[in-house]
């Protein structure tokens, strides 16, 4: 049984970058295909053995609720007309094992003050961050993100930050660590820096949006003032704690789609539709008449 029980979710962002899309629903509820992304995220935490779900809540997400709840009347619905596949899978949305728990975070005060708010639930105990719209996608026969980074957490005791290399252009957009080499895929963080200017960043090596912290950096974001864009930002408490304890950064094996930005929503879109059950095959071969129509002269 993996030591990683709980996983917060912050999820009160507004979401501004796909209005009006988002104006009545959570970013979180867009769908890939037929499941919306905090489903995938949930999903993924599920599969790194966590049984407690902590999402950090705002105004106008009751949706989330909605959707992780029971849902009686559609059921009812499905059930009345012999519909038993569909039923499955509402009633198969998240484990009866599974835990979901919502905490309101009453002020938009950044992604360090959302973490905060789940000390409450978590305590002293070490747990996952994983921000949904960092959609994460591993081939078949490898294991999902998260639980590659808790099975990792299992030998190093300590918090890991997936990582990845992005164009120096891109660093203004992202945490970006200083780090050495420790074993393969992993390194020892020296320094974190929040969104740095191109010609100022340590590296070109992005912080992305799945986290295992210790308990402890719960003591360092209490005591943060407000950091890049006057918010209390996650990336300064993991600086602070980094005096204190070791940091790792975790190359993971994976594709990642930054469902924040419309195009990378779009490339999450198309790359789950050509692996989907129901659409693969049909996907394809639209993409493939697509491509011809656009070639002629």
């Amino acid at each position: 049984m993996t030591t990683i029980r709980k996983a917060v979710f912050p999820v009160a962002g507004l979401g501004s970058r796909f209005l009006p899309a988002t104006k009545a629903q959570p970013k979180e509820m867009l769908p890939i295909v037929d499941k919306p992304l905090i489903q995938y995220a949930v999903e993924e935490a599920v599969a790194a053995g966590i049984t407690e779900m902590i999402f950090i809540t705002g105004r106008n997400k009751r949706a989330i609720e909605d959707h992780f709840d029971k849902a009686y009347e559609l059921e009812s619905e499905l059930e009345a007309h012999g519909k038993q596949a569909l039923l499955d899978v509402v009633r198969g949305v998240i484990p009866k094992n599974i835990t979901c728990i919502y905490i309101r975070q009453s002020e938009p005060l950044g992604l360090g003050h959302a973490v905060l708010c789940a000390r409450p639930v978590v305590g002293n105990e070490p747990f996952a961050v994983l921000l949904a719209d960092d959609f994460m996608d591993t081939d078949a026969g490898n294991k999902p993100v998260l639980a590659q980074m808790t099975e990792l957490y299992e030998y190093e005791r300590c918090s890991l930050l997936a990582v990845q290399d992005v164009p120096r252009e891109h660093t203004r957009q992202y945490g970006i660590v200083s780090a050495s080499a420790y074993r393969p895929d992993l390194e020892v963080v020296s320094g974190i820096v929040e969104k740095p200017q191109p010609e100022l960043a340590p590296s070109t090596l992005a912080v992305v949006g799945r986290y295992v912290l210790s308990g402890a950096i719960f003591n360092h974001l209490e005591h943060l003032g407000r950091g890049a864009g006057g918010e209390i930002q996650l990336t300064d408490g993991i600086a602070a704690l980094m005096a204190q304890e070791r940091v790792l950064a975790y190359r993971y094996c994976g594709q990642r789609y930054d469902c924040g930005s419309k195009l990378g929503y779009l490339k999450a879109t198309a790359a789950i539709g050509l692996k989907h059950a129901e659409t693969a095959e049909g996907f394809r071969a639209f993409l493939d008449q697509l491509q011809k129509e656009q070639g002629r002269p």
